[in-house]
Parts: structure tokens; sequence; C-alpha cells
């Protein structure tokens, strides 16, 4: 039997999850009040009891996805207590849509005869995806209990690292020959009690297992049924080798709109298909990636995670952070008898900085993503400099002239005016270059272009911004 999930929307999804949370608050309210009276008033006894079937049957309307953004929300006791209350038939699919953090706490809490019931529910594909989570006796005995097909097509998507399309692979497709009629094909998906999730087309073989087309189901519903697939198939066809990064993979599945495709290796043998819901999975994790990196995080971090573990996670580019930062105070240190002298340099040089640290994260954003979504080569980093300096001197010009008319209003001084102006364009200068030039330096070193990037050009911003306007001032002021 099919069970269907009501979709939630935004909002149903955030009022889902405060009932959730007021039931579980009214839970440790009722389990106080009941161990208070100490078993006084049987009616009281039951009411956490009550409670916690109606939290389960809440949980129960949910689907497993809406149910893993409720179990991310919560802080850790209040997590596993609705943990608890989940269909443990659909622990495992729950344990697929989480984030790898809070999967970890989660799979902590569960003994191992838990973990391998929950995976019996797992297609091979699915089974894969955990696996590098689960502790290895766990994975054996899941592999133990697949039939001899399953437990090969399990070991040869674990052979792929996990960002490898071989590591993506599923292995629930629909293959037909090309020399059979569109009434034989059609007869044939007729005994299927469903087909495979995601199936938009069929794959055509030969006598071998070599892929030789595809005949998307929108062209087999209008094709004559005497037609030959031979004749209606397509032989043009999108394919991936197992090999192949997964966000290559991706971006292909956006770019050319696909929802499945095949995977063949060297000889041409249809190893297994890509599906869309894959791919987005892909898209999605690799941009939480990014945005985790430019701020300098090693890796995704649960929101309710214990202290010590997201003092791990930061500790690093804080690190690097207050080096740069100290640098950029040894800077300033520098120009004290200048500051001593005018005061007005103090209140103006962190608008210099700021606005470089500004323009500089919008350059290497822009720069990042290019870099990620395959539109940029790293020797077209000297044209992009060149564009990105144009755009610098015109937005300091501008900006520069703006701030610049404010300063000698405040403080009287012409002189100091021209050198806001000056000393804000060369910053913009300097945090385009910065932004070109950090991104694509990690690239050639093999690293995320991302990594730290957002820390590195702050600091750069900071230190040069100090130095180009004090030391400005110093020359043509005092």
């Amino acid at each position: 039997m099919t069970v269907a999930f009501k979709q939630q929307s935004a909002d149903r999804l955030q009022e889902s999850l405060g009932l959730v949370q007021r039931l579980i608050e009214r839970q440790r309210e009722l389990e106080s009040a009941a161990a208070r009276q100490d078993g006084e008033d049987a009616a009281d006894a039951l009411a956490p009891r009550h409670n916690l079937a109606e939290l389960k049957q809440k949980l129960a309307q949910l689907h497993p996805a809406d149910i893993a953004h409720v179990l991310e929300a919560l802080p850790l006791e209040d997590r596993l207590l609705a943990w608890d209350q989940t269909d443990p038939a659909r622990d495992g699919a729950i344990l697929l849509e989480v984030s790898d953090a809070v999967r970890e706490s989660l799979i902590e809490v569960m003994d191992p005869d838990q973990l391998v019931a929950a995976l019996a529910e797992l297609d091979t594909d699915d089974l894969a995806e955990l696996a590098p989570d689960l502790p290895r006796q766990v994975v054996y005995e899941a592999m133990a209990r697949l039939d001899e097909e399953a437990r090969g097509q399990l070991q040869e998507v674990l052979s792929y690292g996990e960002d490898r399309v071989g590591a993506l692979m599923d292995f629930e497709l629909v293959k037909i020959r090309a020399d059979v009629s569109c009434e034989v094909v059609l007869r044939y998906l007729r005994r299927f009690d469903e087909l495979p999730n995601q199936t938009d087309k069929i794959f055509v073989t030969d006598e071998a297992g070599r892929l030789k087309g595809v005949l998307a189901i929108r062209k087999l519903l209008v094709s004559d049924p005497e037609s030959e697939v031979a004749d209606v198939m397509a032989t043009e066809v999108v394919s991936f080798h197992p090999d192949e990064p997964a966000l290559d993979a991706a971006q292909a599945f956006e770019r050319y709109d696909l929802v499945t495709a095949p995977v063949v290796d060297e000889r041409g043998m249809l190893l297994g298909r890509l599906t869309v819901d894959a791919m987005v999975d892909v898209i999605r994790e690799e941009g939480d990636s990014e945005v985790l990196n430019l701020a300098g995080l090693k890796e995704e971090e649960d929101l309710f995670a214990p202290v010590i573990d997201s003092v791990k996670n930061r500790w690093s580019w804080l690190a690097i952070n207050l080096c740069t930062a100290f640098f950029a105070s040894r800077v300033i240190g520098a120009f004290e008898h200048s500051i001593a002298q005018l005061v007005a340099l103090a209140a103006l040089m962190p608008i210099v900085a700021g606005i470089g640290g500004n323009s500089g994260n919008q350059t290497i954003t822009m720069i990042v993503r290019a870099l990620a979504m395959g539109q940029m080569r790293t020797g077209q980093a000297s044209r992009l400099w060149r564009k990105e300096i144009g755009v610098s001197i015109i937005n300091g010009m501008i900006w520069g002239s703006v701030i610049g008319v404010i300063a000698w209003l405040l403080y009287g001084s012409a002189s100091l005016g021209l050198v806001m102006l000056a000393a804000m364009t060369l910053n913009l200068m300097l945090a385009a270059t910065m932004g070109v030039l950090i991104p694509t330096l990690m690239q050639k070193l093999g690293k995320d272009p991302a990594l730290g990037s957002s820390v590195l050009i702050t600091a750069c911003t900071d230190s040069g911004g100090f130095l180009i306007f004090l030391g400005l001032a110093t020359v043509f002021l005092l």
C-alpha cells in the first residue's frame, strides 16, 4: 500500500513545527506535574501518555522530509523525544532527509538492531547514501539481509567516492530492446505494479546490455503501436560515467532540464541511472557548502549542537581572523602620531575599510559562483580583473566624491575630502584585485575557492584601507 502525505507549504510547515513544540513543552509540564502528585490521580497520571499519543499522531501525518525539518529545529533533548515517537518503519527515510549533523545525533541514540531495521526499508541507493555515517557492523548486517543482486549493487555504489556519479546511481529502471514494437512495450509496462520514481524515459539496450538510446514515455504514448522502438527512440542521449564529479552531472541536469539520465561504463554498458531528486540534493549541498566556506566554517553545524562541537567547527578561521585583525591594529598603530594630530582620521578610516570590504565580498561572491558553476576558467582571471578594476574605479570616484564632500563639510578641509576620494578609490581597486585573486589562487591549489574567502577579503581590505587612507593623510595633510 502506498501512503500519501499532504504537501506542506512553508507556512503550514511552520504551524506543524509550532504544534510539535507546544506538545513537547506540554509533555514536560505534565511529566513534572505527575511526578509531584506521585500517582494520586489516575487521570493525571495518564495525561502524559495521551499527550505523547497526540504527538505521535501529528508526526505520523507529516512527510519524512517535513519531520526532518521539525527535528532540525528542536533542541537535542526535545529532538530525541520527538524521534522516539516517529514510526520505526519511516526512520530510514527520515535519516535520509535530515542534515549530516542532526543525523549523527539520531544515530548515536539508536541501537544496532534499530538501525538495521530502519535500513531494511530503504532502496540500495538510499542505503549507500547512509552507509558512511553508520557503524561498520550495522552496514555489514544490512548487506547480509540483501539478495545477491542488491548486495552487488550496493558494493558497486560504495566503491565510488561520495562526490562521484557512481555513488548516486539508482538501479531501479526500465529497459527494453530496440527490435520490439511499441505495443509490446506498453504491455510490458502494464505488468508493473508501479513504475520506478521519476520514470520519464525507458532505456533501450542491445542483447549485451549496451545503451543504444532512450524512449521517452510521452513519445511512446503517442506513437503507432505497430512501430518498432528503434524507429521512435532517441539516439542522442546525455549520459554519464560513474567516475565523473556529481556536481558536473547536477549542472548538466540543470542545463538540459533532465529528469533522469543513464550511467554507462567505458564500453557503453548501462550501469544505472541518475535522477533529478539526487541532483537537487547535490546542488543544495554544494550551495550550503559554499555559504559555510565563505564564512570559514568547516562543515554544516547542528543549530543546537553542544558548545564544544561548535567551537571545534569555528576556531580555525577565527584564529586566522585574529591574526589579520592584529596586523590591521599594527597598521593603525604605525600612524598613531598622525591620528593624534588630526582626530578626524580616526572617525573616517572605518568608512574606507568598510566600503572596501563590502565591495570585495561582492566581487569574491561573483567569482566563487562563476567557478562553481563552471562559467569561468582560471585563465580568464586577468580579463575579469580588468573588468572589476573598471567597476571599482567608477564606484570609487562616485562614492568617494560623496564622502569627500561630506568630510569637507564636517571638518572644513577640502584636502581631507580629496584624501577620502583617493583612499576610497584605491581601496576599492585593492578589493577588486583580491576578490579575483583569492578564489582563483585557491582553485589553482586544488582547494575550494570559497574556503575562508570572506575572512581573507575582509582582512585585506581592512589592513589595506587603513594603510592607504592613513598613509595618504600623513603625506598630504600632515
